[in-house]
């Protein structure tokens, strides 16, 4: 068979697949009383089946990785079926438990899956950082034998969200090369039609970025007829038609479009007789046969673009192409009737009962597996790659007296560079325009920025004095990003995933101000779903940079660390607590197991993940070194007691982060008028949390002996106990540890936005400074007025 032949067919049957799945999981699958519809994307899925197909069996080489748009998931699902990678329970149970997900998924959907989609705009914008990240590697001599493309395809509406150019920016700062973007520009969204003109302003933005731009908006039909008589006039027409009109007519069929060009055309010589050699059918298909739809135009084009250079293809298309919904402006979400799918599937010429069947009416299956043998794309086998793990070595212990865990983290990194080997060569560092300031500077000055070019430090060579090395080159460990904490999540999930895209492993550290975490908080919960493995260091956190007001100060990020799935979140107070963090993060990025809990914690650490560290910049006198095995396993397992309480405790304060030594006095305070005050350092209220919900969980399922840490470390307190739980943050993050036993709990943090004075104005207004903790206490449990310890006091 020959090729061009089956990659029509092969359209062919992904497009029916495709609708068939979302039908199937719509109308025929059973349901339970009450479900609401299961959905899909037939119309979305019928406009890019052609460009998937030109992609996967004909353009795509081994080395290539693609992210293909959200609502086209059930054709890519169809493409790994023909392969066999995919089964026919997974397609019938699509959108159902444990069935083929409603977007790609690199998680749900298994290792064929290259990147997920489904965050609009981000599965577009994920390829261009993966390409980064190649370059990297290849930059340290790690890089593939052969490089591969980075494409995505996405739809037209993706290019509303912000991200797409902001990402933008970023590739063209850093080279950018071998990525394409393949835009299925189908001219509807979910709510209408887009704007009139809006591929002149696409073409524009690309163009300014140095990408190459690719128009596909003719098919050979069309072009056919261009050359006949009267074929420029329908060029003009089709070219000066609004988006609207052509959708409607589309949908309207042969006859509607033949009295409307008629009517503005007729008058035209040679376009009446062009159309009068074409049956309503036929000129339903010339109308059709945009560029997008066209596989030979899709296939030339992809196979002209066979250099580095970054290239977009504006692929014209028909929303629905093909079906009874093609170009209706309520397609997105429309799904064919009973009716209109049996007169599909009549046209698509599938028997009845045969719906599932792979090659459903194909005269020659067997040619049709040769040409998907010879597919390229796939003749590596798996998608997913491995790589060994990195050794890691003990962090160096800091012997500060006075420091801030921020400052601590910029040390322990500057040591881990100094002392050199293979931990120290696999870390990469990525900050948005924030290096200096969250105190990675002494890191780049002694493993340098990433360029792709050599390129030197212009102040220093012009001798003009300054504490940073800025010099630029291949093997530099720090990639200098803009101001788009976006752009920072993309890249951290990008590296994050090196070591299964790209064979080579990569410990990611992404450092940003810790209030801006909420900025890219969509990218960084996109790049957890991935699975990507990265540290993430928010900082200065809390009220840390009091003097500069609210806008520099974060609440919610606390709650943020519990809630994101994927991340393992930590607050220590002290440096050598995050000494331990670190030691414990790098192995913890590297673990792939099966996620069976460790019924010490109930935490399903075997699985690995990334991990999150709320960092400040308040500087703090350390306690003395603590060698106890117990404290450090508490540190890492959420909590240990800096002051163990005693049996007939009546307060414990609970602290987690930055404000240690306003808890610290406070309990010696309080020690000084009641009976054995204990004091529990939190370090991290995500695995403290977590670990009680898993234990309760196990219980439930019959671990009848189940016991998070939470219940170990609050259990045997008496039940008139009172816990007081304060964080430079918001009191929720802490303040469900009243639940766990039972204890009635005081939770203080920050609620509101606040201004700008010293930390002390601040800690005082919010009720967090040492007076506030003791006058709380004081409220609930009324007894003899501790005298106030100096800051930093411990009895």
């Amino acid at each position: 068979m020959r090729d061009a032949a089956a990659l029509e067919i092969l359209h062919r049957r992904l497009l029916w697949l495709s609708c068939w799945m979302i039908h199937h999981a719509n109308h025929l699958r059973p349901k339970a009383e009450g479900d609401v519809k299961v959905g899909g994307h037939q119309a979305s899925s019928a406009s890019s089946a052609a460009i998937l197909a030109a992609l996967y069996f004909h353009a795509l080489r081994p080395g290539d990785r693609v992210a293909v748009k959200p609502h086209a998931g059930p054709v890519l699902h169809a493409i790994l079926y023909l392969m066999g990678r995919q089964t026919r329970e997974r397609l019938e149970t699509f959108r159902g438990w444990g069935g083929a997900q409603s977007y790609p998924s690199r998680t749900k959907d298994g290792p064929e899956i290259d990147f997920s989609t489904g965050s609009v705009g981000l599965g577009a914008a994920l390829p261009l950082f993966a390409s980064l990240v190649q370059d990297y590697l290849i930059g340290h001599g790690w890089g593939p034998a052969e490089a591969g493309r980075m494409v995505a395809v996405l739809g037209d509406a993706e290019l509303d969200e912000g991200n797409i150019y902001e990402a933008l920016q970023e590739g063209w700062k850093h080279d950018l090369r071998r990525v394409w973007w393949i835009i299925d520009y189908n001219r509807q969204s979910l709510d209408g039609v887009v704007r009139e003109g809006l591929w002149s302003r696409i073409e524009a933005v690309f163009d300014a970025f140095g990408w190459r731009v690719v128009r596909l908006k003719y098919g050979a039909l069309q072009r056919a007829a261009f050359a006949e008589p009267g074929g420029e006039a329908l060029r003009r027409w089709i070219d000066d038609c609004p988006n609207a009109i052509y959708s409607a007519l589309a949908f309207q069929g042969g006859a509607a479009w033949r009295e409307r060009l008629l009517r503005d055309l007729g008058h035209e010589e040679g376009v009446a007789d062009l159309l009068a050699r074409r049956s309503d059918e036929a000129l339903a298909a010339l109308m059709a046969d945009l560029g997008g739809h066209c596989l030979s135009s899709l296939c030339d084009a992809f196979d002209a673009a066979d250099d580095d250079r970054p290239t977009v293809f504006l692929c014209y298309t028909v929303k629905g192409w093909g079906t009874p919904l093609a170009g209706h402006k309520d397609n997105h979400a429309g799904l064919m009737t009973p009716a209109q799918m049996e007169q599909f599937r009549t046209a698509m010429g599938v028997p009845e009962g045969r719906e599932w069947d792979p090659w459903a009416g194909v005269e020659d299956p067997e040619g049709l597996r040769d040409v998907l043998a010879r597919a390229p794309f796939f003749r590596s086998g798996t998608r997913r790659l491995v790589a060994p793990a990195v050794p890691v070595e003990p962090a160096p212990r800091l012997s500060e007296r006075i420091i801030s865990t921020q400052a601590a983290f910029g040390r322990l990194l500057d040591e881990i560079a100094r002392r050199g080997g293979a931990l120290a060569d696999r870390i990469v560092t990525l900050s948005p325009d924030v290096t200096v300031s969250t105190s990675l500077g002494p890191w780049v000055n002694r493993r340098g920025l990433f360029s792709r070019r050599e390129e030197a430090d212009t102040f220093r060579e012009q001798r003009v004095p300054s504490a940073q090395k800025w010099a630029f080159s291949p093997r530099g460990q720090h990639v200098e990003l803009g101001i788009a904490e976006t752009n920072l999540m993309l890249a951290l999930a990008a590296a994050g995933l090196s070591h299964s895209l790209f064979g080579e492993r990569l410990l990611p550290i992404g450092t940003v101000y810790d209030p801006f975490v909420a900025r890219g908080l969509d990218a960084l919960n996109y790049a957890c779903y991935q699975d990507a493995r990265f540290v993430l260091v928010g900082t200065p956190s809390g009220v840390s940079l009091a003097p500069e007001g609210g806008a520099h100060q974060s609440i919610g990020t606390p709650l943020i660390g519990v809630a994101q799935d994927g991340l393992a979140s930590f607050e220590p107070a002290f440096a050598d607590e995050l000494a331990l963090i670190l030691d414990w993060s790098w192995d913890y990025l590297q673990r792939d197991g099966e996620g069976d809990p460790d019924e010490r914690t109930w935490l399903r650490d075997e699985t690995g993940g990334s991990v999150y560290l709320r960092l400040s910049t308040r500087p703090l006198e350390q306690v003395v070194r603590r060698a106890d095995p117990a404290f450090a396993q508490g540190v890492l397992d959420g909590a240990y007691w800096l002051r163990p309480p005693g049996p007939n405790c009546e307060v414990v304060i609970a602290y987690q982060g930055a404000v240690a030594p306003e808890a610290i006095a406070a309990t010696g305070a309080l020690a000084e008028s009641r009976r054995d005050v204990g004091l529990l350092a939190v370090t991290s209220a995500d695995r403290l949390n977590a670990g009680w919900t898993a234990a309760r969980r196990a219980r439930a399922r019959g671990h009848r002996t189940a016991r998070s840490l939470a219940e170990r470390l609050l259990d045997p307190l008496p039940r008139s106990c009172t816990l007081v739980t304060v964080i430079d943050g918001h009191p929720a993050a802490l303040a469900w540890l009243g639940a766990v036993a039972g204890h009635r709990t005081v939770p203080l943090g920050v609620e509101h936005f606040g201004q700008t004075g010293t930390i002390a104005d601040l800690y005082r207004h919010y009720g967090i400074d040492t007076d506030g903790i003791l006058d709380a206490v004081e409220r609930l449990t009324p007894g003899a007025r501790p005298v106030r310890l100096r800051a930093g006091g411990f009895a």
